[in-house]
């Protein structure tokens, strides 16, 4: 049995395809970077184009410099989070704050009715395709020809168990799920779009392949930043840009059987008023021109779309065969269903839950009803340990929940109910909680992604402190010391102490003072 529909349409809003790869709770706004969001509802000053981006285009930032100079138009971009950007579009907020989006594919949106009349003049402006990193070290003991690896090569490295690797999650990042087309399409044998008999044909050489992904994440930044902290993860899946911006010596290997690429098309939404539109024509027409093209491809590493323009000499001349995208919902659904909750690792995860006196009231309200929200989002097989705490880990209110695939209902329905339960009292222990956390998770399995998620609204105030927790995870096996942590800003937490939590384990530290609980909640999804 699979997992309900999301609560606001999030199922299919999950799909993403085409955001940003670094997802992001909040949203940032600027000709090239941080700054203060357009304001509902206003018109923009003339010559400026509000665009609404992934948030890997900030890498254009030079690019769009250039073209302010010579265009006079004044990009002002804001990169939102994959299911923040979605639901804009498909509600119509977009068109009220934004002239333009900018997104890896428009691929998705066509087979959504919801946003595809919300869009209109799609311009691509330069291309990357999904492909593999690989550490040159696993190549020579492959004995591989970096040019003639395929699908099924890769395949059957993996469950020979001499490949491992990391991948975005699709249902959060373009990338992941450009990836999971592209080897559903290679196994499958597919010769045109994915059908749901291609899905059902792959999905035991799938579930093979996927036995070898040691690393998910809801960003390409976070992913490569976790990559580089692993010796035991052989290679990354994602845009041929990103792998070779990666810091490290990687081969990066383009599947020889084709592979899903991104067009990066510019897009006008339908409601943009008359100068926008001609603000577009300018910026478009002059980023299709040799000059920026060189620029593009010469800053970005990502491929030109103009004839006659080479791209950067770091990249490969010979391009591979282009596989198309699915070409119905259902089918995109069903792939994404499947990785869920078959063909993915399960996860393993301890929400370590601030309910200190300073919770009572509206923030506890807040903390259950996100809890709440959350359960429609659990994955078959998925396990979830619930662990409050005040001046010590609230050993009664502490429990474990598995989401067994043949009544998943149980384990959600007893989560909430518990949720509903917990009660704010005592101080705050951050780091003793943490401990107990990492106790109970222990070595970090294989065969799982591990996690520990932390919520509090205040500073550590007792038990263990600090330099303490420092030196206990520094004394931790290799193996748990690969379990992140992600804390969420939430009341008057302090960021330099969630921070340095997240950095010391490898962590990503999430704002919820910025927006909802609940959204800060669903964006740590992409990451366990």
């Amino acid at each position: 049995m699979r997992n309900p529909v999301r609560p606001r349409g999030r199922l299919f809003a999950a799909l993403a395809l085409g955001l940003a790869l670094t997802a992001t709770a909040g949203s940032c706004s600027s000709p090239a970077g941080p700054g203060p969001g357009p304001a509902t509802g206003t018109a923009a000053a003339p010559g400026t184009l509000r665009v609404l981006a992934s948030s890997e285009l900030a890498d254009m930032a030079p690019v769009l410099e250039d073209a302010r100079e010579a265009t006079g138009v004044t990009v002002r971009a804001t990169y939102a989070g994959t299911l923040d950007a979605v639901e804009r579009i498909a509600s119509g907020q977009a068109e009220k704050e934004y002239d333009a989006v900018w997104l890896s594919s428009n691929d998705y949106l066509r087979l959504r009715p919801d946003t595809a009349g919300r869009i209109t003049s799609e311009t691509p402006v330069m291309t990357s395709p999904v492909a593999l990193g690989v550490r040159p070290a696993a190549v020579a003991r492959l004995g591989w020809d970096p040019r003639k690896v395929t699908w099924s090569q890769l395949h059957r490295a993996v469950a020979d168990g001499e490949l491992t690797y990391g991948m975005t999650d699709p249902k959060r990042s373009n990338s992941g799920f450009s990836a999971l087309v592209s080897v559903a399409s290679g196994l499958s044998g597919a010769q045109s779009a994915l059908t749901d008999a291609d899905v059902r044909r792959a999905t035991p050489k799938l579930r093979a392949f996927f036995t070898g992904q040691q690393l998910t994440s809801g960003s390409s930044g976070w992913l490569a930043t976790a990559y580089a902290r692993r010796t035991d993860v052989d290679a990354l899946v994602n845009y041929e840009s990103v792998l070779l911006s990666t810091p490290g010596d990687l081969t990066v290997i383009r599947p020889a059987d084709g592979v899903v690429t991104a067009d990066y098309p510019l897009t006008l939404l339908t409601a943009a008023p008359d100068a926008a539109k001609e603000s577009a024509r300018r910026l478009t027409t002059y980023l299709r021109t040799p000059e920026a093209q060189r620029r593009i491809t010469a800053t970005t590493l990502r491929r030109p779309v103009v004839a006659g323009v080479d791209p950067a000499p770091r990249l490969d001349r010979d391009l591979r065969r282009e596989l198309p995208f699915p070409g119905s919902r259902s089918v995109a659904d069903g792939l994404l269903d499947a990785y869920d909750n078959t063909l993915r690792r399960p996860s393993r995860t301890v929400y370590v839950l601030d309910t200190s006196g300073s919770m009572a009231g509206a923030r506890l309200d807040r903390l259950k009803t996100a809890l709440a929200e959350l359960t429609g989002d659990f994955r078959d097989r998925e396990e979830v340990t619930l662990m409050p705490f005040g001046t010590a880990v609230k050993r009664d209110a502490t429990r474990t929940y598995t989401v067994d695939p043949k009544d998943p209902a149980k384990a959600r329905d007893a989560l909430r109910a518990d949720a509903g339960r917990l009660t704010a009292s005592g101080g705050t222990a951050i780091y003793s909680s943490l401990t107990e956390a990492y106790r109970g998770l222990g070595a970090a399995p294989r065969s799982t992604f591990t996690s520990v998620v932390l919520m509090t609204d205040g500073e550590n105030t007792d038990g263990m402190a600090g330099d303490g927790f420092d030196a206990f995870y520094r004394a931790l096996p290799e193996a748990q010391r690969h379990t992140p942590v992600f804390p969420i800003l939430f009341g008057d937490s302090d960021r330099s102490e969630l921070d340095r939590i997240a950095d010391l384990t490898g962590g990503k530290v999430f704002d919820a003072t910025r927006g909802s609980l609940d959204g800060a909640f669903e964006e740590i999804r992409g990451y366990q």
